[in-house]
């Protein structure tokens, strides 16, 4: 593979990257300001000052028209011009090489080698030699890694990490293992201190040994020879660190020469070499600590992101502070249910029998409307029936407000329904609601086959139920009495308000059940005032009571646009205003 190595003239200013994938299609831009390319230490260098392409083993260099300084090449400038492996382009103080990565070199240099194994506990034991310069660079790891859009962009910093760490290092290399049933091990990343076209491939069987093993390796070569180093390459001595990660075998391999390592007798530097190594080895390890933590918490993330859509925030949470399965495990709870469906979809299907698509998007949207304040008031999305959704809260954390926030929840659909005019995707629609609150069985549910996370019980069954009189009772939001209980006593009359609509028996439920409307505070949002709300509930005193004719003229009192006092008024004057002999107080509600 071909790599293009960037120096300026710092030591810090540089960077190396692969360009085996650039093609005429696919060019690059270099400059101070190009992204991943950019060299930003350089100021005679343009905002975009070269473009590159591959043909073969070279690389077509282009100076932009709009660049300020030449490019030279073979100490000549040069407009446009062929680079080959070995060779190097300049702009101002900047130097660029093309290079041949090196991939694995399966036979060891030969000569005598020596083996040194290390758990990470024995070289986080050993204290620094010198602390001070290692940790300086320590300090500034997790900036340098952490902003990294990609692999390729982490390995190109961490190679720069270890380079500047590590003094004698002459090479290092982010190395791979697959684990699959036939493992191979390959070269992510490679750098070097200087650059040239044969650069010393790294150890397959170093590596090997490292990331099958786990265990940080050190190869020291000597060769037979008397003198301090072998000059082998430039390199005598090898360690490979594994990074240790859920996600793949991943390993930082570094090599070097004994010449400048420390100063001491030749004979005994192949002696004294692992010992004075440790201290890189110590300082790589802390790396791949870093490095490892990181790809762990991206890879949850990665999981994390691709689950949102199927999981709400507040399952997501407790799925990152258990198991799985204890997480998602069934169990009996309260909770509260919303049960909301979209009113005016047949209506629209008839007009837009030639524009399905267009209806399909507008009922997404309806439903995205649901789905999303449900999740904002820390509800769990438990189904879709349809054009209906269907919510619920007190799992998997247990919710003690879990009324509240259904009924917050319901509010904030209501309201942006009524406020979509008669522009937008939510045009001509409306939706009914029906909460209630009590025992019920939730979590992770289904087959071997198939399985969602949602809740079932008689709670459930209510809600659907009560989002369906709705419509016989000219209310858009009815609950329970549960719900309706925890409303009076808990939430206050700025935040919403609750009136006692009738004491209702559904068609194919034998026990009655007072329902009542959920309304928003008073106020532009609602015609009725806290006066109405009374007189209305007085009358329906009077109609339990037996009162009719009183009941009836307190209805009229009643504002003309408030629709649910329709229903007791058409039910009295059905009976003539009379109660009859064998009145409960309870409404049989035809089947709708």
């Amino acid at each position: 593979m071909l790599d293009l190595v960037v120096q300026g003239s710092r030591n810090e200013d540089r960077w190396r990257r692969p360009v085996s994938d650039l093609d005429a299609s696919h060019p690059i831009v270099l400059g101070r300001d190009a992204g991943t390319w950019s060299i930003p230490w350089d100021d005679r260098i343009s905002r975009q000052h070269v473009r590159m392409t591959r043909e073969g083993k070279q690389l077509r260099v282009r100076r932009i028209a709009a660049a300020r300084n030449p490019i030279f090449f073979k100490g000549q400038q040069s407009e446009e011009f062929l680079i080959s492996v070995g060779e190097h382009f300049v702009v101002g103080a900047t130097t660029f090489t093309l290079v041949d990565r090196p991939q694995l070199d399966s036979p060891d240099p030969e000569g005598e080698l020596t083996q040194h194994a290390f758990d990470a506990q024995q070289l986080r034991r050993n204290p620094f030699r010198d602390a001070g310069q290692r940790i300086e660079v320590l300090r500034r790891l997790p900036e340098l890694i952490s902003g990294s859009n990609s692999d390729q962009e982490l390995w190109v910093r961490v190679a720069t990490v270890l380079l500047q760490g590590i003094p004698s290092a002459s090479a290092v290399a982010v190395v791979g293992l697959n684990r699959s049933d036939a493992p191979e091990i390959s070269v992510q990343h490679f750098d070097s201190r200087v650059p040239t076209s044969q650069e010393r491939a790294p150890s397959a069987s170093l590596v090997r040994k490292s990331l099958e093993s786990g265990e940080s390796i050190l190869h020291l070569w000597n060769g037979g020879r008397e003198s301090q180093f072998t000059q082998l390459d430039g390199i005598d001595w090898a360690f490979c660190v594994p990074v240790i990660s859920g996600t793949d075998g991943l390993g930082l391999y570094v090599a070097g020469a004994m010449a400048g390592l420390f100063n001491g007798p030749a004979g005994n530097a192949a002696s004294q070499a692992a010992d004075v190594l440790q201290d890189d080895l110590k300082f790589s390890e802390l790396v791949a600590t870093t490095i490892g933590n990181l790809r762990d918490m991206r890879a949850l993330q990665r999981r994390q992101a691709g689950l949102q859509q199927f999981f709400a925030p507040v399952v997501m949470n407790a799925l990152g502070n258990k198991e799985t399965e204890d997480a998602l495990a069934p169990r009996e709870t309260e909770l509260s249910a919303l049960f909301c469906d979209l009113r005016g979809f047949s209506r629209q299907s008839e007009k837009a029998q030639g524009r399905l698509l267009e209806l399909l998007e507008r009922v997404s949207e309806a439903l995205g409307v649901m789905t999303r304040h449900i999740l904002d008031s820390g509800g769990v999305i438990g189904d879709f029936h349809g054009d209906a959704a269907m919510g619920f809260w007190g799992w998997p954390i247990a919710q003690v407000d879990a009324p509240g926030r259904a009924c917050a929840a319901a509010l904030a659909i209501l309201e942006e329904f009524t406020s979509a005019g008669s522009d937008g995707r939510l045009a001509d629609f409306r939706c009914g609601i029906g909460i209630s609150s009590g025992r019920a069985v939730a979590g992770r549910i289904g087959t071997v086959d198939q399985v969602k996370v949602t809740a079932f019980g008689p709670v459930v069954n209510l809600s659907s139920r009560l989002e369906g009189m709705t419509k016989q009772l000219s209310a858009e939001i009815l609950v329970d009495e549960i719900t309706a209980r925890y409303v009076r006593d808990f939430v206050p009359p700025t935040t919403c308000r609750i009136r006692r609509l009738a004491r209702v028996r559904p068609a194919g439920i034998e026990t009655p059940l007072v329902v009542s409307q959920i309304l928003p505070p008073e106020g532009p949002l609602c015609g009725l005032t806290d006066a109405d709300i009374a007189t209305y509930e007085e009358a329906l005193d009077a109609l339990l009571d037996k009162r009719w004719g009183d009941a009836f003229e307190r209805l009229h009192a009643v504002p003309a646009a408030d629709r649910a006092k329709d229903f007791l008024t058409v039910y009295i004057a059905q009976h003539g205003r009379v109660a009859p002999s064998d009145w409960n107080g309870v409404i049989d509600l035809p089947k709708y």
